[in-house]
């Protein structure tokens, strides 16, 4: 017992200095992690994640070299058009905008282009801006769990299959996308009529006398007057052309030739290879430049996720398969009576580890090692997302600076901000959606 607790404090810290380091600092402390673990305390290391690496690689490859395209400004401004056509419910429209970019595109990054002209439509048509902002930027994350091409969710297929307990693409996002749409409208609907209208906000008022602050205001801020290619409409094609393709594979894997051991071509190796041959379509009909696809915001971040899942999903594995019996024997039972722990569980890790991906590395491998079912797991995948609770991730800052009236913010207690009702609402609706949805059709 005292060697679980000394490996589970090592396991800890290396985490919460990773987390604290940002960046890459999580995966080569996660390696840092498995050379202890492995020379000091003897421990047989676990095989590293190299599908689900390659799979996101893959992916993010792809996602990176549509919003050099163009592609990424091409379907802002398509929201644009919808939002300014229907302003009155902004509050609405906003938050399942950007849900649905994020599943489209598989990343939330593309959110911080349409951050702004939320607020604007929000303003020209005196809806107090932090209804939309504060659950767009929410929603925005919400969406990854939903995404047939995002990190967390190729990451949940690529290790249930590597670990015995294989799932089909579509059954998660049966799951995810009907959990996450019902979050999101929960959410949205709670924001309707949050905080004061603008013309009853005192505090709002009194900024307006000042000239500065309303010449602020009056800007006109829009992405409608960029011109769009038709190279960047057609990368776009291309790109929701590939997730079609994926689909109907997992749809149909009759259509797929055998792998070379006779058996069923596995979906994260069909993920793979189709995802980068409709990258390199995009890239030769937007006539893109590698060297532009490697600078790209959308494959640095994507690149960052690799890593730290690299190091920190090895480490986790390594850590909980070491010590399985001990796991089993005392917090099995627990877990199985009450399985709404493990959801708390994993919503507390994500408050500190700002990725899906990586957070799942963290935790599903303790949810195998319990012998938890499939879709349980499943079912609390929602769970995985709680970086909005300290309100310190990019998208949530974004927010806050794009929103000209200053409504959405950052409390003077640090956790009383404009995003922690929308995220608790939202996360905590989809979670149980989620879970009910599992465990009728699985």
């Amino acid at each position: 017992m005292a060697m679980f607790w000394i490996q589970f404090v090592l396991v800890l810290g290396a985490v919460l200095i990773g987390i604290r380091r940002g960046g890459v600092a999580l995966g080569l402390i996660g390696g840092l992690g498995v050379t202890v673990l492995t020379l000091f305390f003897r421990d047989a290391p676990s095989e590293p994640p190299i599908a689900v690496m390659l799979i996101i690689l893959a992916v993010v490859t792809a996602s990176a070299t549509l919003q050099v395209a163009g592609g990424l400004d091409y379907l802002v401004q398509l929201t644009e058009k919808m939002l300014r056509a229907h302003p009155k419910y902004v509050t609405i429209l906003a938050p399942l905008s950007t849900f649905f970019l994020t599943v489209c595109v598989g990343t939330g990054h593309a959110v911080y282009a349409l951050l702004p002209v939320i607020s604007d439509v929000a303003i020209k048509t005196g809806t107090r801006p932090e209804r939309p902002m504060a659950i767009a930027s929410v929603a925005s994350q919400m969406g990854i769990t939903a995404s047939p091409v995002a990190a967390a969710v190729t990451f949940f297929l690529g290790f249930a299959a590597k670990t015995g307990h294989p799932v089909t693409l579509m059954q998660i996002l049966s799951i995810t996308l009907p959990a996450g749409v019902v979050g999101v409208l929960a959410a949205a609907s709670w924001s309707f009529n949050r905080g004061k209208d603008l013309d009853k906000d005192d505090e709002f008022q009194a900024r307006l006398q000042d000239p500065e602050f309303r010449k602020a205001l009056d800007a006109e801020v829009t992405t409608l007057d960029k011109e769009v290619s038709g190279t960047a409409k057609l990368s776009v094609a291309l790109f929701f052309a590939g997730v079609a393709t994926i689909i109907l594979f997992a749809v149909f894997p009759k259509l797929l030739p055998m792998a070379a051991d006779g058996k069923a071509l596995a979906m994260t190796t069909v993920v793979q290879f189709i995802m980068l041959a409709y990258g390199a379509l995009i890239m030769f009909v937007g006539n893109v430049k590698a060297k532009e696809i490697a600078h790209s915001s959308v494959f640095i971040s994507g690149m960052i996720a690799v890593v730290s899942i690299f190091g920190i999903a090895w480490m986790s594995d390594t850590f909980i398969t070491a010590n399985k019996k001990f796991l089993v024997d005392n917090i099995g039972v627990m877990v199985k009576m009450a399985p709404w722990t493990f959801a708390i569980a994993t919503f507390c890790i994500s408050a500190f580890v700002k990725s899906q991906a990586a957070t799942l590395a963290i935790t599903l491998p303790l949810g195998i090692a319990l012998n938890l079912p499939i879709t349980l797991l499943l079912g609390l995948i929602p769970a995985s997302y709680a970086y909005f609770f300290f309100a310190f991730y990019p998208s949530d800052l974004a927010a806050i600076n794009f929103d000209r009236t200053g409504t959405t913010r950052i409390g003077k207690y640090l956790l009383n901000h404009s995003f922690m009702l929308p995220g608790l609402i939202g996360v905590s609706t989809s979670t149980v959606v989620a879970y009910l949805i599992s465990n009728a059709i699985l």
